[in-house]
This record gives C-alpha cells, sequence and structure tokens, in this order.
C-alpha cells in the first residue's frame, strides 16, 4: 500500500501522524510511504529522519494526497483539503463528524472510505486510539486553567494549591474517563480540592478506591452540577459519548452563577463541547470571556506538547495502521472488529450508527 501522511493544517497543530519509527516499521513490512516535506518539523523530527526512516519525502500536500491510498492524519480534513477526495481513497485519522457536517457530507459525496481513530472501540467499551491524546489533553487543560486563574490573564489571581493559612482552589470536573481523571490528577498533584462528577457507579467506586479520598468522586445529576460548578474555581467539561455530539450538561444560568474570574476549559469542544456557553477557539486566540467567566475551548490541545502528543499517538495507532496497510482497508475491518467500529464513511454513506441518527441524508 501507498500510505500518506501530509502536513496538518489546522491553526497552530504542530503533530504529525507517524514518527520515523512508524514509518520504517511499515517500510519494513514493504509498503511505500509518502511524507509532506516539514510535516514532522514541529514535533522534532526532521525530513533527513523520514529519509532515513524510508519515507519518501514529498514537495507539497498535493503529492502526498494525490499519490497516495491510504492517508493517515491526525486532525480532520479541513475544507480546503476536500478536493483531494476521491472514491479509491482511504482516510485513517480523528474525525469527529458529529461536530463536523460539511465533513460527513464531503466524505460521502466522494465516497472516500474513512475510519476515525476515536471510535475504534474494543469490546469492553475502551477507546485505544483516543486514550493517548485524551490522556495528554486532561493533563493539559488543568495547566492551562492554572495558568489562566492568574491574575495577568483575567482570573481571580488563585493560587490553586493555596498556601499555609489560604484556602485550596476548587477543581471540578465533570466526567470520569481518560481525560477527566488525568486533569483531575494533575489538579490533584497541585493540592486543589478535586471532584470529579461521574454518572457510572462503577466509576464512582473506582475513583474512591484508586486515589483514597485525595479526589472526590460524585454521582453526576442536574443538582450536583450546578452544585459543585458554582462551587469551581476550575470546571473541566470532560464529557464524552462516543462518535456523537457531547451533550450540554452545564446550563448558561450555571456559568452565571461562577465568581468572577473563574475558569473554564473544555475539553470536550471536539464533540461540539458539554458547556453551554461554549464556542470553538483556536491557539491564536484561545479564550474569551462570557459571564465573567474565562473560557477556553482549542479542539487542539495536545498541539501544544507535539513531541510527546505524536510519540503517544503513533504508539497506539502503528498497529492499526498496520492491519489496514497489510490486509486491505475492507479485509482488515471484515477481520478485526475492534477496527470495524471505527469505520465512519463507505461508498457515499455514513455507517457508524451514531452518525446515522445525526444525518439520516447521508444514511
Amino acid at each position: 500500500m501507498i500510505i500518506g501522511v501530509p502536513k496538518e493544517i489546522k491553526t497552530k497543530e504542530t503533530r504529525v501522524a507517524v514518527t520515523p519509527i512508524g514509518v520504517k516499521q511499515l517500510t519494513a513490512k514493504g509498503h511505500t510511504v509518502l511524507v509532506e516535506s516539514s510535516a514532522g518539523n514541529l514535533s522534532g523530527f526532521r525530513d533527513e529522519d523520514y529519509n532515513a526512516a524510508g519515507a519518501k519525502v514529498e514537495s507539497s500536500a498535493e503529492k502526498v494526497w494525490t499519490g497516495a491510498n491510504m492517508i493517515i492524519k491526525v486532525k480532520e480534513p479541513l475544507e480546503s483539503e476536500y478536493k483531494y477526495f476521491r472514491p479509491d481513497l482511504n482516510l485513517f485519522t480523528y474525525l469527529h463528524l458529529a461536530s463536523v457536517p460539511a465533513l460527513a457530507k464531503a466524505l460521502c459525496e466522494t465516497k472516500v472510505t474513512s475510519i476515525g481513530y476515536e471510535t475504534v472501540e474494543e469490546d469492553d467499551g475502551n477507546l485505544p486510539l483516543l486514550r493517548p491524546m485524551s490522556e495528554v489533553a486532561g493533563r493539559v487543560a488543568t495547566q492551562i486553567g492554572t495558568y489562566l486563574l492568574h491574575k495577568n490573564h483575567g482570573g481571580k489571581g488563585l493560587l490553586l494549591g493555596g498556601v499555609t493559612g489560604t484556602r485550596r482552589g476548587t477543581v471540578v470536573v465533570i466526567g470520569g474517563g481518560y481525560v477527566g481523571l488525568n486533569a483531575a490528577e494533575v489538579a490533584m498533584g497541585l493540592r486543589a480540592e478535586t471532584i470529579v462528577l461521574e454518572i457510572s457507579d462503577s466509576k464512582i467506586a473506582q475513583i474512591e478506591k484508586t486515589y483514597n479520598g485525595k479526589i472526590k468522586a460524585v454521582k453526576s445529576t442536574p443538582q450536583s452540577i450546578a452544585e459543585w460548578v458554582a462551587k469551581s474555581d476550575l470546571l473541566v467539561g470532560a464529557v464524552l459519548v462516543a462518535g456523537d455530539r457531547a451533550p450540554h450538561v452545564v446550563t448558561e444560568d450555571m456559568v452565571r452563577g461562577m465568581q468572577v474570574g473563574s475558569v473554564i476549559v473544555d475539553v470536550a469542544i471536539d464533540q461540539g463541547g458539554c458547556i453551554a456557553t461554549i464556542r470553538q477557539t483556536s491557539h491564536d486566540d484561545p479564550t474569551y470571556v462570557k459571564h465573567g467567566v474565562i473560557h477556553y475551548a482549542v479542539p487542539n490541545m495536545p498541539a501544544l506538547t507535539p513531541h510527546t502528543s505524536t510519540e503517544a499517538l503513533t504508539t497506539a495507532t502503528l498497529p492499526y495502521a498496520l492491519k489496514l496497510a497489510n490486509e486491505g482497508v475492507d479485509k482488515a475491518c471484515k477481520n478485526n472488529r475492534v477496527l470495524a467500529k471505527g469505520l465512519q464513511t463507505k461508498g457515499g454513506k455514513v455507517t457508524l450508527p451514531v452518525l446515522k441518527k445525526l444525518f439520516p441524508q447521508l444514511a
């Protein structure tokens, strides 16, 4: 198979889909890998590294897209890339189609076969290709929130861990999945009062057992959310419904009730966000203030730490990329039900059940 790795073009996106080590594993199996020149620079991987790993470094995105059978990316294609779509193209990347209807339509109109990292799902519900970036995003979310609470960034001037004789800050995380627990662990490490709101009783019990009370797990209900949002200095949105739009679990009235200078970081923004007052921002213009509360909603937060993020992503995705390349996309999805759950568009239609409900005209 000919595999293409184009340079990411989303605003301030610094990651690359495959490391040179990953390329070497693909070329060792007889595959050709086309890498766009400078695609890995911001992650710390040079064109020479890709050459040494057996890749062919191409001078333009067009050469990569048109020369490949399968494109491997980090983020969803942007509108300027839709012109490269064609019926014999396979796409393997984060898609988040629920929040990008135009992309879903374009993939179907051009009959691209697309597999989304975020819906590759194991039998126990584990999402192995979402996990690495969720871990990064969760940890970064608390770091960003801490930074935005500083007075010079418009925050209330609170040190989350406090010092002798002062109160600790309160970090409230909505959702106890990979994002939420990683955000909570960083908050705990900063000595903040840390609360995780979670709907699953088994997860609540596991959190209490694992963290021995250092992270407090609370049953997530509209009432408990309202209570803890009002108390929060930093609110982290970490709600996930695999493949679907995130529900708005925090209302505008709840946000209005937060103290001036508090901070919201909504990591669920790539699926539409779980805070009623949220709208997508970018690394160029990451925050805005509404009802006196600082909102941060950058959908590609792991781009802030590209070296770590790229290594973590490649480690997770490469075994699946090798299956797709070695067996062909159709056979790989037929033989591997975990990978098959990632299939989102094929033959001009959306294939994922949740997307069929969202986009019945494309089903």
